[in-house]
């Protein structure tokens, strides 16, 4: 596991919150790069000076939208995982269910945090610890839900689960197949019967 420190965040007024919202669509739809705070502005409808003023840096805003793309994600899951508890097979595949429903909802261009490290791979980036605590997490929870069942291979099935999780993201948002997060579920529940892991 990583020990990255996650930065500061800031509180969000009304205004702030305009402007984060128009910042993390733009930022998802066209990319961190392609996106100023001028266009992120007259989005939210606010000066220039205002965004400043409530974020500091364009920095920060980038870290305000991973981070909440990051909460929102977690709260989504929240619900599936409750439904199925304490079934190690049933909690795995729900998180499987959960990023499906999530990426037909917000994430037609793939996983927000992968496409953010194709543009910020500088670990002294403040948005960088968002980035990898957040896949951090997936991979805890991921070894965390099949730990009581699989005690002796909970680190190697939840790096396996990992990774047919990010590759599915990855691939929907390519585009390349239909339903890759589905067929990817079908696979972890294949993975998870061979290691004894069963509903």
């Amino acid at each position: 596991m990583g020990t990255s420190q996650k930065p500061p965040r800031i509180t969000m007024t009304p205004a702030a919150r305009r402007a984060l919202e128009a910042a993390g669509r733009l930022f998802y739809e066209r990319g961190i790069h392609a996106v100023g705070v001028d266009l992120i502005a007259a989005e939210a409808g606010v000066t220039k000076k205002t965004l400043y003023d409530r974020f500091g840096s364009k920095e920060q805003i980038v870290v305000e939208y991973l981070a909440d793309r990051d909460e929102r994600w977690r709260a989504f899951l929240a619900p599936y995982l409750d439904a199925v508890r304490p079934s190690p097979a049933a909690g795995v595949l729900a998180v499987f269910d959960a990023s499906r429903a999530w990426s037909a909802q917000h994430s037609g261009k793939g996983c927000s945090m992968v496409n953010a490290h194709a543009e910020i791979s500088d670990p002294s980036h403040p948005a960088y610890a968002i980035i990898t605590a957040q896949k951090e997490w997936m991979l805890a929870l991921f070894t965390d839900l099949v730990q009581a069942a699989a005690p002796g291979r909970a680190d190697r099935l939840g790096r396996a689960l990992m990774l047919l999780h990010e590759g599915a993201l990855v691939a929907h948002g390519l585009g390349i197949f239909p339903d890759p997060i589905g067929q990817a579920r079908d696979e972890a529940r294949t993975l998870l019967a061979a290691a004894g892991v069963r509903p």
